[in-house]
């Protein structure tokens, strides 16, 4: 990994086998500069701001140029008001839906075919939090993503499980959190306690940089901006 450095407003392109990536706006930018020179980083805001999209092509490109052996997505199985039991299937069935759209980003940077390809040989694997647990990963491209679903104990699991030449970027919304009521977010937690930890980086999205429909930009913004006491 590179010496961290402060982004000097250059245009950054993201070179995937099936597409470039042009970051929007200063936050993307920043975000995947980043990425591209600390070992560690947190990318933290609203849905449609390109947290996840963007860290998976960091770790394709990086895979394409050999920086890493192999890629790794990871995300908590917390369902939002649903149970897994209930779903069909064994585990890896039951948390498939969660881990779809990581799919779906691979897909468009790498096609079908060879996402299949690089899954059997284990290049790209992407699993349940719970299953790093016990693990040191060397030489990886982690990603955590809807990190907000995370307990605290979690979040420092995996942190620790990052060995030596691998890049990790733990994404998240705060206000997006399906914890059971009483149990803190490991992501809310983290942002905390590490924010004046050197060689970790930062990214703090707003609405405004929702890169999706613009009318999700405005649903972000009226959230926002309710107030639960306001007659409805």
């Amino acid at each position: 990994m590179p010496q961290a450095s402060e982004w000097d407003g250059s245009q950054i392109v993201i070179k995937t086998p099936k597409l470039q990536a042009r970051p929007r706006g200063k936050n993307q930018q920043k975000y995947v500069h980043n990425i591209r020179n600390h070992d560690v980083n947190f990318g933290i805001g609203p849905a449609g701001t390109g947290k996840t999209w963007l860290a998976v092509a960091c770790a394709v490109e990086a895979l394409k140029d050999e920086q890493v052996k192999r890629i790794l997505l990871v995300r908590p199985a917390v369902e939002a008001g649903e149970k897994l039991g209930f779903l069909p299937g064994d585990l890896a069935q039951k948390v498939d839906p969660y881990l779809r759209p990581l799919y779906d980003a691979l897909y468009e940077m790498l096609g079908f075919d060879q996402v299949t390809r690089l899954i059997e040989k284990s290049v790209i694997e992407i699993a349940p939090l719970a299953f790093m647990r016990g693990r040191t990963l060397n030489n990886s491209f982690i990603i955590l993503d809807e990190s907000q679903n995370t307990t605290r104990e979690q979040m420092k699991m995996f942190l620790t499980r990052i060995g030596f030449g691998s890049t990790a970027v733990i994404t998240g919304d705060t206000t997006q959190v399906d914890l059971p009521r009483g149990q803190n977010s490991g992501l809310i937690h983290a942002a905390s306690v590490l924010s004046k930890v050197s060689g970790i980086g930062f990214t703090r999205f707003e609405s405004s940089d929702v890169v999706r429909h613009p009318l999700v930009q405005r649903i972000v913004e009226a959230y926002d901006s309710f107030n639960e006491d306001d007659p409805v």
